[in-house]
Protein backbone atom coordinates (compact mmCIF):
# COMPACT_ATOMS: atom_id res chain seq x y z
CA UNK A 1 0.00 0.00 0.00
CA UNK A 2 1.42 3.33 -1.08
CA UNK A 3 0.73 6.95 -0.36
CA UNK A 4 0.43 9.57 -3.10
CA UNK A 5 1.80 13.02 -2.43
CA UNK A 6 -0.08 16.22 -3.21
CA UNK A 7 0.86 19.30 -5.18
CA UNK A 8 -1.16 22.37 -6.06
CA UNK A 9 -2.98 21.87 -9.37
CA UNK A 10 -5.50 24.69 -9.41
CA UNK A 11 -5.25 25.31 -13.17
CA UNK A 12 -5.64 21.62 -14.01
CA UNK A 13 -8.59 21.26 -11.69
CA UNK A 14 -10.26 24.34 -13.14
CA UNK A 15 -9.75 23.35 -16.78
CA UNK A 16 -10.71 19.67 -16.46
CA UNK A 17 -13.55 19.92 -13.98
CA UNK A 18 -15.12 23.04 -15.43
CA UNK A 19 -16.51 21.33 -18.53
CA UNK A 20 -20.18 21.89 -19.26
CA UNK A 21 -22.93 19.33 -19.68
CA UNK A 22 -21.91 16.24 -21.62
CA UNK A 23 -24.11 14.66 -24.31
CA UNK A 24 -25.99 11.55 -23.30
CA UNK A 25 -27.49 8.44 -24.76
CA UNK A 26 -30.30 6.60 -22.97
CA UNK A 27 -30.89 2.86 -22.66
CA UNK A 28 -34.30 1.28 -23.24
CA UNK A 29 -34.91 1.17 -19.49
CA UNK A 30 -34.08 4.86 -19.01
CA UNK A 31 -30.46 4.96 -17.86
CA UNK A 32 -28.52 7.93 -19.24
CA UNK A 33 -24.82 7.69 -20.04
CA UNK A 34 -22.00 9.42 -21.88
CA UNK A 35 -19.61 7.35 -23.97
CA UNK A 36 -16.31 8.33 -25.59
CA UNK A 37 -13.14 6.62 -26.76
CA UNK A 38 -12.44 3.05 -27.81
CA UNK A 39 -10.75 0.00 -26.38
CA UNK A 40 -11.30 -1.93 -23.17
CA UNK A 41 -14.49 -0.68 -21.42
CA UNK A 42 -14.20 1.48 -18.30
CA UNK A 43 -17.47 2.34 -16.56
CA UNK A 44 -17.57 5.29 -14.13
CA UNK A 45 -20.29 5.56 -11.44
CA UNK A 46 -20.66 8.81 -9.48
CA UNK A 47 -21.92 9.37 -5.92
CA UNK A 48 -25.14 10.58 -4.33
CA UNK A 49 -26.20 14.04 -5.44
CA UNK A 50 -23.80 14.14 -8.37
CA UNK A 51 -24.10 13.38 -12.09
CA UNK A 52 -21.82 11.90 -14.70
CA UNK A 53 -20.09 15.27 -15.30
CA UNK A 54 -18.44 14.77 -11.90
CA UNK A 55 -16.03 12.47 -13.76
CA UNK A 56 -15.09 15.12 -16.37
CA UNK A 57 -11.32 15.11 -15.64
CA UNK A 58 -11.16 11.32 -15.78
CA UNK A 59 -13.31 11.08 -18.94
CA UNK A 60 -11.03 13.51 -20.76
CA UNK A 61 -7.84 11.76 -19.69
CA UNK A 62 -8.74 8.07 -19.74
CA UNK A 63 -10.72 8.06 -23.00
CA UNK A 64 -7.43 8.36 -24.87
CA UNK A 65 -6.91 4.62 -24.34
CA UNK A 66 -10.25 3.19 -23.23
CA UNK A 67 -13.91 3.10 -24.11
CA UNK A 68 -15.07 5.28 -21.22
CA UNK A 69 -18.73 5.10 -20.20
CA UNK A 70 -19.87 7.49 -17.48
CA UNK A 71 -23.37 6.74 -16.22
CA UNK A 72 -25.99 8.79 -14.37
CA UNK A 73 -26.98 6.85 -11.27
CA UNK A 74 -30.74 6.18 -10.90
CA UNK A 75 -32.63 9.36 -9.99
CA UNK A 76 -29.65 11.52 -10.93
CA UNK A 77 -28.81 13.47 -14.06
CA UNK A 78 -31.16 12.15 -16.73
CA UNK A 79 -31.61 8.58 -15.44
CA UNK A 80 -34.97 7.34 -14.20
CA UNK A 81 -35.41 6.67 -10.49
CA UNK A 82 -35.53 3.37 -8.68
CA UNK A 83 -38.58 2.77 -6.45
CA UNK A 84 -38.68 4.21 -2.95
CA UNK A 85 -37.11 1.86 -0.45
CA UNK A 86 -34.59 0.44 -2.93
CA UNK A 87 -31.51 -0.86 -1.13
CA UNK A 88 -27.93 -1.12 -2.30
CA UNK A 89 -28.73 -4.55 -3.76
CA UNK A 90 -31.23 -2.94 -6.14
CA UNK A 91 -28.63 -0.41 -7.29
CA UNK A 92 -26.17 -3.24 -7.96
CA UNK A 93 -28.84 -5.11 -9.92
CA UNK A 94 -29.51 -1.90 -11.89
CA UNK A 95 -25.84 -1.76 -12.80
CA UNK A 96 -25.89 -5.36 -14.01
CA UNK A 97 -28.85 -4.53 -16.25
CA UNK A 98 -26.99 -1.51 -17.57
CA UNK A 99 -24.07 -3.70 -18.62
CA UNK A 100 -26.57 -6.05 -20.29
CA UNK A 101 -28.21 -3.20 -22.20
CA UNK A 102 -24.85 -2.06 -23.53
CA UNK A 103 -23.90 -5.68 -24.35
CA UNK A 104 -20.78 -5.42 -22.19
CA UNK A 105 -19.58 -8.85 -21.08
CA UNK A 106 -16.66 -7.62 -18.96
CA UNK A 107 -15.57 -4.16 -17.87
CA UNK A 108 -13.33 -2.20 -15.57
CA UNK A 109 -15.45 -0.30 -13.06
CA UNK A 110 -14.56 2.76 -11.00
CA UNK A 111 -17.05 4.13 -8.51
CA UNK A 112 -16.96 7.17 -6.25
CA UNK A 113 -18.71 7.18 -2.84
CA UNK A 114 -22.15 5.58 -3.47
CA UNK A 115 -20.78 4.59 -6.86
CA UNK A 116 -17.96 2.82 -5.03
CA UNK A 117 -20.50 0.80 -3.04
CA UNK A 118 -22.19 -0.18 -6.31
CA UNK A 119 -18.88 -1.13 -7.93
CA UNK A 120 -17.90 -3.20 -4.89
CA UNK A 121 -21.28 -4.92 -4.91
CA UNK A 122 -20.89 -5.72 -8.60
CA UNK A 123 -17.43 -7.21 -7.98
CA UNK A 124 -18.85 -9.29 -5.13
CA UNK A 125 -21.94 -10.58 -6.93
CA UNK A 126 -21.01 -10.87 -10.62
CA UNK A 127 -17.25 -10.60 -10.38
CA UNK A 128 -16.70 -12.61 -13.54
CA UNK A 129 -17.87 -9.51 -15.43
CA UNK A 130 -15.61 -7.08 -13.54
CA UNK A 131 -11.99 -7.14 -14.72
CA UNK A 132 -10.80 -4.51 -12.27
CA UNK A 133 -12.52 -2.42 -9.60
CA UNK A 134 -11.53 1.03 -8.32
CA UNK A 135 -13.18 2.07 -5.06
CA UNK A 136 -12.82 5.85 -4.70
CA UNK A 137 -13.74 7.48 -1.40
CA UNK A 138 -15.88 4.51 -0.45
CA UNK A 139 -16.98 3.46 3.03
CA UNK A 140 -16.40 0.18 4.84
CA UNK A 141 -18.10 -0.89 8.07
CA UNK A 142 -18.67 2.53 9.64
CA UNK A 143 -18.12 2.82 13.38
CA UNK A 144 -21.27 3.27 15.52
CA UNK A 145 -20.94 7.06 15.71
CA UNK A 146 -20.49 7.49 11.96
CA UNK A 147 -23.29 5.00 11.28
CA UNK A 148 -25.71 6.89 13.53
CA UNK A 149 -24.82 10.19 11.88
CA UNK A 150 -25.36 8.99 8.31
CA UNK A 151 -28.61 7.24 9.20
CA UNK A 152 -29.85 10.44 10.85
CA UNK A 153 -29.03 12.41 7.70
CA UNK A 154 -30.88 9.87 5.58
CA UNK A 155 -33.95 10.04 7.83
CA UNK A 156 -33.99 13.86 7.64
CA UNK A 157 -34.08 14.07 3.83
CA UNK A 158 -37.81 13.26 3.36
CA UNK A 159 -38.63 15.93 5.96
CA UNK A 160 -36.06 18.66 5.29
CA UNK A 161 -35.10 18.02 1.67
CA UNK A 162 -31.64 17.88 0.15
CA UNK A 163 -28.97 19.31 2.43
CA UNK A 164 -26.60 21.20 0.16
CA UNK A 165 -24.26 22.89 2.61
CA UNK A 166 -23.55 19.91 4.89
CA UNK A 167 -21.93 17.82 2.15
CA UNK A 168 -19.90 20.79 0.92
CA UNK A 169 -18.50 21.31 4.42
CA UNK A 170 -17.60 17.63 4.74
CA UNK A 171 -16.29 17.13 1.22
CA UNK A 172 -14.06 20.18 0.75
CA UNK A 173 -11.38 22.13 2.52
CA UNK A 174 -10.60 25.81 2.02
CA UNK A 175 -7.62 25.22 -0.26
CA UNK A 176 -7.31 26.75 -3.71
CA UNK A 177 -7.78 23.37 -5.45
CA UNK A 178 -11.27 23.09 -3.97
CA UNK A 179 -12.78 26.40 -5.15
CA UNK A 180 -13.99 25.35 -8.61
CA UNK A 181 -14.89 21.82 -7.53
CA UNK A 182 -16.97 23.13 -4.63
CA UNK A 183 -18.99 25.43 -6.88
CA UNK A 184 -19.59 22.68 -9.44
CA UNK A 185 -20.70 20.34 -6.68
CA UNK A 186 -23.06 22.98 -5.29
CA UNK A 187 -24.58 23.34 -8.77
CA UNK A 188 -25.07 19.59 -9.12
CA UNK A 189 -26.67 19.32 -5.68
CA UNK A 190 -29.09 22.09 -6.69
CA UNK A 191 -30.04 20.14 -9.82
CA UNK A 192 -30.62 16.74 -8.21
CA UNK A 193 -34.11 15.22 -8.05
CA UNK A 194 -35.05 15.22 -4.33
CA UNK A 195 -36.77 11.83 -4.48
CA UNK A 196 -33.94 10.23 -6.42
CA UNK A 197 -31.49 11.69 -3.93
CA UNK A 198 -33.47 10.40 -0.94
CA UNK A 199 -33.65 6.85 -2.31
CA UNK A 200 -29.95 6.76 -3.16
CA UNK A 201 -28.85 8.30 0.14
CA UNK A 202 -30.88 5.81 2.16
CA UNK A 203 -29.25 2.94 0.24
CA UNK A 204 -25.85 4.55 0.78
CA UNK A 205 -26.46 4.99 4.51
CA UNK A 206 -27.48 1.39 5.01
CA UNK A 207 -25.07 -0.23 2.56
CA UNK A 208 -21.65 -0.01 4.18
CA UNK A 209 -21.74 -3.65 5.34
CA UNK A 210 -23.84 -5.21 2.58
CA UNK A 211 -20.90 -6.44 0.52
CA UNK A 212 -18.12 -5.71 3.00
CA UNK A 213 -17.19 -9.36 3.42
CA UNK A 214 -16.95 -9.99 -0.31
CA UNK A 215 -13.53 -8.51 -0.95
CA UNK A 216 -11.74 -11.77 -0.24
CA UNK A 217 -13.37 -13.24 -3.36
CA UNK A 218 -12.57 -10.35 -5.74
CA UNK A 219 -9.85 -11.76 -7.99
CA UNK A 220 -8.92 -8.78 -10.17
CA UNK A 221 -6.83 -5.72 -9.31
CA UNK A 222 -8.70 -3.66 -6.70
CA UNK A 223 -7.71 -0.06 -6.04
CA UNK A 224 -8.91 1.61 -2.83
CA UNK A 225 -8.33 5.35 -3.10
CA UNK A 226 -9.29 8.18 -0.78
CA UNK A 227 -8.11 11.53 0.53
CA UNK A 228 -6.05 11.72 3.69
CA UNK A 229 -8.52 14.24 5.14
CA UNK A 230 -11.78 12.53 4.14
CA UNK A 231 -13.65 12.30 7.47
CA UNK A 232 -16.11 9.61 6.38
CA UNK A 233 -14.41 7.49 3.70
CA UNK A 234 -11.25 7.27 5.71
CA UNK A 235 -7.74 6.08 4.84
CA UNK A 236 -8.16 3.35 7.46
CA UNK A 237 -11.19 2.00 5.61
CA UNK A 238 -9.26 1.94 2.33
CA UNK A 239 -6.36 0.09 3.93
CA UNK A 240 -8.67 -2.43 5.63
CA UNK A 241 -10.35 -3.32 2.35
CA UNK A 242 -7.02 -3.51 0.54
CA UNK A 243 -5.80 -6.07 3.05
CA UNK A 244 -8.84 -8.25 2.35
CA UNK A 245 -8.76 -8.25 -1.46
CA UNK A 246 -6.23 -10.74 -2.93
CA UNK A 247 -4.91 -8.12 -5.35
CA UNK A 248 -5.99 -5.06 -3.42
CA UNK A 249 -3.89 -2.00 -2.71
CA UNK A 250 -4.53 1.44 -1.23
CA UNK A 251 -3.58 4.87 -2.49
CA UNK A 252 -4.04 7.88 -0.20
CA UNK A 253 -3.96 11.38 -1.68
CA UNK A 254 -2.47 13.68 0.92
CA UNK A 255 -4.22 16.94 1.78
CA UNK A 256 -7.51 16.15 0.01
CA UNK A 257 -11.00 15.16 1.11
CA UNK A 258 -14.01 13.41 -0.41
CA UNK A 259 -14.13 14.84 -3.94
CA UNK A 260 -10.52 13.98 -4.61
CA UNK A 261 -11.08 13.17 -8.29
CA UNK A 262 -12.04 16.84 -8.79
CA UNK A 263 -9.65 18.52 -6.36
CA UNK A 264 -6.60 16.43 -7.34
CA UNK A 265 -7.45 15.29 -10.89
CA UNK A 266 -3.87 14.85 -12.10
CA UNK A 267 -2.99 12.55 -9.21
CA UNK A 268 -6.20 10.55 -9.49
CA UNK A 269 -5.85 10.22 -13.26
CA UNK A 270 -2.33 8.89 -12.82
CA UNK A 271 -3.43 6.39 -10.18
CA UNK A 272 -6.33 5.18 -12.33
CA UNK A 273 -3.99 4.79 -15.31
CA UNK A 274 -1.69 2.72 -13.10
CA UNK A 275 -4.63 0.55 -12.03
CA UNK A 276 -5.75 0.07 -15.64
CA UNK A 277 -2.25 -0.99 -16.63
CA UNK A 278 -2.19 -3.99 -14.30
CA UNK A 279 -2.47 -7.26 -16.24
CA UNK A 280 -4.23 -10.36 -15.08
CA UNK A 281 -1.03 -11.78 -13.58
CA UNK A 282 0.30 -8.57 -12.05
CA UNK A 283 0.03 -7.03 -8.59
Amino acid sequence: MLTAGSTTRTAAATNAAGAGALPRKTTASGTAYHEVGSGEPLVLIHGVGMRLEAWAPQIAFLSAGHRVIAVDMPGHGESVKLPAGSRLEEFVAWFGRFLDELAIDTANVAGHSMGALISGGAAATFGERISRVAYLNGVYKRDPQAKAAVLARAAAIPVSGVDKEGPLARWFGDDADSVTARELTRKWLNLVDPQGYAVAYAAFAGGDETYADGWKDVAGPALFLTGSDDPNSTPLMAKQMAELAPRGYARIVEGHRHMVNLTAPDIVNSLLAEWLSFGEDER
